[in-house]
C-alpha cells in the first residue's frame, strides 16, 4: 500500500487533536475589523471543531 499524500490546503486550515478531532479557526479576522464588536472578535480569534457531519472528509484529507 503506497503512502497517502496529505491535502495542504486542509492541513493548513485544520489540526488534528490528541483525540482524533479536527480543529479549525474562523473566518471574518483579517480587515474592516473597525466595524465588528469586541466580542465577536473575541470570539472568532478562538479555534472550535469542525462540525461531526464533515470531519470524516477532512480527516481523509489530512490522514497523519
Amino acid at each position: 500500500m503506497p503512502k497517502l499524500k496529505t491535502h495542504s490546503g486542509a492541513s493548513k486550515r485544520f489540526k488534528k487533536t490528541a483525540t482524533g478531532k479536527v480543529k479549525r479557526g474562523h473566518s471574518h479576522l483579517r480587515h474592516i475589523l473597525t466595524s465588528k464588536d469586541k466580542k465577536r472578535k473575541r470570539k472568532l480569534g478562538t479555534a472550535t471543531l469542525v462540525d461531526p457531519a464533515d470531519q470524516p472528509k477532512i480527516k481523509r484529507m489530512i490522514p497523519y
